[in-house]
């Protein structure tokens, strides 16, 4: 039974692009739901605050381990939250030329950035909201890092004022009865809240599934499951045991085989790993990962050595989302080390 993975999500660009589209409907259906009534420019307002968070983009300036080790820490906290509702709040105030009261402009950029960082806690990411006090993460990994359903809900919320108002006219309706403008919002992100329940109880079900399980006739040391975009009730299961990762395609409408994942053993600590591990590369990946598993291949040229290390979490190791790698010459010394997201094509 193959691993699927999040195979189709090869580059960080893409998802930004994508994920920066979620959090900015989200921002305009929560104005079109009723906040648009608390300040002049509510929509504007609010698709920029439920972007905030990810002012920690300009870690990505220090490199893809830098952007790793920075990206949902701080501005995805707890305490960020109300600090980051200030400048789009401000800004708001200083341009619209109606007059905006602070305090109400601010409660709508505080429901913004808060949706963003509740969304982006449903995922397999994660965040941390402790931040900058602990660097525990939170995380339900109840959706995909981009899911199609959500955006459908969002889109849909969004575009029905304009069809609705097309529709209207080819039928001489009225304006003001062509469309009830809150409904869809409102149903939009109801959806997204019950989804999100769903999703959280299917999760459970998935992991009780794979952790009430023998593998190799032991139990294992941990269990995860991850959500495959676009079914509710295919996942992506992760098993530990002490000497291997057993990687399922989990369908929670079928059987379940414990012996039918694809089997990973994890290499013994030899030299090239243990030098590589020292890394600043790895070290930092490391931190992060919740299933790291380790791959040595020869390297050119001749009696060098690739060392590679990722996250189970994201991808299979033909196609890994996070990695660090080092060259190793016959000595094991490190002659090159880099941490990337994807694999380059």
């Amino acid at each position: 039974m193959p691993f699927v993975g999040d195979r189709h999500y090869a580059t960080r660009e893409g998802e930004s692009a994508l994920d920066t589209l979620t959090h900015t409907l989200t921002g305009l259906a929560l104005s079109r739901a009723g906040l648009n009534r608390l300040t002049p420019g509510a929509p504007l307002l609010l698709m920029a605050a439920a972007n905030m968070p990810d002012i920690d983009i300009l870690a990505w300036a220090g490199g893809p381990l830098s952007y790793l080790e920075l990206h949902r820490g701080w501005s995805h906290s707890l305490m960020a939250i109300p600090l980051l509702a200030t400048l789009p709040a401000a800004l708001t105030q200083a341009l619209s030329r109606r007059r905006v009261r602070l305090r109400a402009a601010y409660l709508a950029a505080l429901a913004g950035v808060a949706s963003h960082v509740a969304l982006d806690a449903t995922n397999a990411w994660g965040v941390r909201l402790l931040s900058p006090f602990s660097g525990a993460w939170f995380r339900l990994d109840a959706h995909s890092l981009l899911d199609v359903w959500i955006w459908l809900a969002l889109l849909i919320s969004v575009a029905a004022p304009w069809l609705s108002r097309l529709v209207g006219s080819e039928i001489g309706a009225r304006p003001r009865a062509a469309y009830p403008g809150r409904v869809l919002p409102i149903a939009a992100l109801s959806f997204l809240v019950l989804y999100t329940g769903l999703k959280v109880a299917l999760h459970e079900r998935a992991v009780l599934v794979l952790d009430s399980r023998l593998y190799e006739d032991a139990v294992p040391r941990q269990t995860a499951a991850f959500p495959q975009p676009g079914n509710p009730f295919r996942w992506n299961g992760v098993v530990e045991s002490d000497t291997a990762y057993h990687l399922f395609d989990l369908n929670l409408l079928g059987s379940f085989d414990p012996a039918g994942g694809r089997l990973l053993y994890k290499p013994q600590i030899d030299p090239a790993i243990a030098a590589a591990g020292r890394l600043p590369v790895f070290q930092g990946l490391l931190e992060f990962a919740q299933f790291p598993y380790w791959r040595v291949t020869p390297a050119q040229p001749d009696g060098w050595q690739r060392v590679e290390a990722m996250d189970l979490r994201f991808g299979q190791p033909a196609e890994p989302r996070f990695l660090a790698t080092a060259l190793l010459d016959p000595r094991h010394r490190v002659q090159r080390a880099w941490f990337e997201f994807g694999l380059r094509r």
